[in-house]
């Protein structure tokens, strides 16, 4: 509460000095970070000001005080978010049996989350598929190791029907990372990608529908690019040298 008068104080401070609302919210924000009064609040508090308002005291309140937001409450809706983060206020504000208003300022307050759209990568690396890509990485002291070594890969291509920002997004906290999400509808659509990489991707290929994918087709794909054709040259210099 003290905290709240000190920046109601500065609020008054602000309009006294001729600051408009908005670069009176910014400074408070500067001043007090996570404890900062809402965008709305602070707006509420400066028109006050601006009307005549002398005291820092909140208005009295008529009828019982609520007891939805306590303790309890707070730790219910932790549970329930954490079990899943999908939850939509409303959805969560029903199970609790609060109010919608409550359940917001729980979510957005209390437990300093915000509601953000997952992000979208191709796949999702195990534990061990991560530390197999850092042995690798670091296995090799010799800097131009890489330049010498071509690989290839392929893997089937779909289309897919992805969900919405809506759909997908999640609660998280500030130190909370991004969520993340791989597309899971396949559709009809596929085809096979094949491509080269030295340090980077160096071609890529798209195969033809009905075209068998063998040893064959690969000399053709090999001999069709002009940039594999120079690496492979250069190499078999290199080598005969």
């Amino acid at each position: 509460m003290e905290e709240k008068v000190q920046q109601l104080v500065c609020i008054n401070f602000c309009f006294r000095l001729g600051k408009t609302g908005s670069e009176t919210y910014e400074m408070l924000q500067a001043a007090f970070r996570e404890s900062c009064l809402s965008h709305s609040k602070t707006f509420e508090w400066y028109s006050r000001f601006k009307n005549g308002r002398r005291s820092f005291e909140d208005d009295p309140h008529p009828g019982r005080p609520s007891t939805s937001h306590t303790e309890e409450t707070v730790a219910r809706v932790r549970e329930i978010i954490h079990a899943d983060r999908r939850m939509t206020i409303r959805e969560v504000a029903e199970d609790v049996g609060i109010a919608f208003s409550t359940c917001q300022k729980i979510l957005t307050e209390d437990l300093q989350m915000r509601h953000v759209s997952v992000k979208f990568v191709p796949r999702l690396l195990t534990a061990e598929q991560k530390d197999d890509r850092v042995s690798i990485c670091t296995a090799q002291n010799d800097q131009n190791f890489m330049s010498s070594v071509i690989t290839g890969d392929e893997s089937w291509v779909y289309g897919y029907d992805p969900e919405t920002k809506q759909m997908s997004s999640q609660w998280k906290t500030a130190s909370s990372p991004r969520p993340k999400k791989t597309r899971q509808v396949k559709s009809n659509v596929k085809t096979m990608l094949i491509a080269f990489f030295i340090d980077g991707l160096i071609h890529h290929e798209y195969v033809p529908r009905g075209q068998t994918v063998n040893k064959e087709f690969y000399k053709t794909v090999l001999r069709s690019s002009t940039l594999m054709g120079s690496f492979i040259m250069s190499t078999s210099l290199e080598v005969r040298r």
